[in-house]
């Protein structure tokens, strides 16, 4: 998509890039001032896009510059930050209300160094784009919580292999 790269380039060099992210990572906006821009980009198809504010890479970008480790937001923030990747988002599953965390039903759990999920995701956010690097994976950890605290996130790079 040259045309899209030229609007990327343009939005950048005009200081219009991550305006949804608050903070030294972003363009400092609030989400008060952000709002209305949002809307308004949000009647486009490529302004999103070319302004870096499209989903699911703000919400996944918003977690890993709040949660993320170090390592991580080297890892993955700083190159969504400079749209060189993309992200996806998987927590909808079919046999399940999934839009209610609650009802996630997809295991997460701990092997020594390593986690494995087991799970079916359905309608996962982003993941047909072949610049989706990272996953970020909902999941149930702590099936003996509280309701409300038993999911957690994880992040699955695209390459991981998996076993079935």
């Amino acid at each position: 998509m040259p045309v899209l790269h030229e609007l990327r380039d343009k939005a950048k060099s005009q200081g219009l890039w991550n305006l949804f992210l608050p903070g030294d990572n972003g363009a400092g906006l609030t989400n008060l001032q952000y709002a209305p821009l949002a809307e308004i980009t949000g009647r486009s198809f490529l302004a999103p896009a070319a302004l870096n504010c499209s989903a699911p890479d703000t919400g996944n970008m918003e977690v890993l510059n709040e949660f993320g480790t170090p390592e991580q937001q080297e890892q993955w923030l700083k190159p969504l930050l400079r749209g060189e990747i993309r992200s996806s988002f998987a927590m909808t599953e079919p046999d399940v209300a999934s839009s209610d965390a609650t009802n996630i039903a997809t295991r997460i759990e701990r092997d020594g160094d390593e986690y494995v999920l087991n799970g079916r995701k359905w309608w996962i956010t982003g993941a047909m784009n072949p610049d989706a690097k990272i996953f970020i994976v909902m999941g149930k950890t702590d099936p003996s919580a509280e309701r409300h605290r038993q999911q957690s996130q994880i992040l699955v790079p695209r390459d991981t292999p998996v076993l079935l």
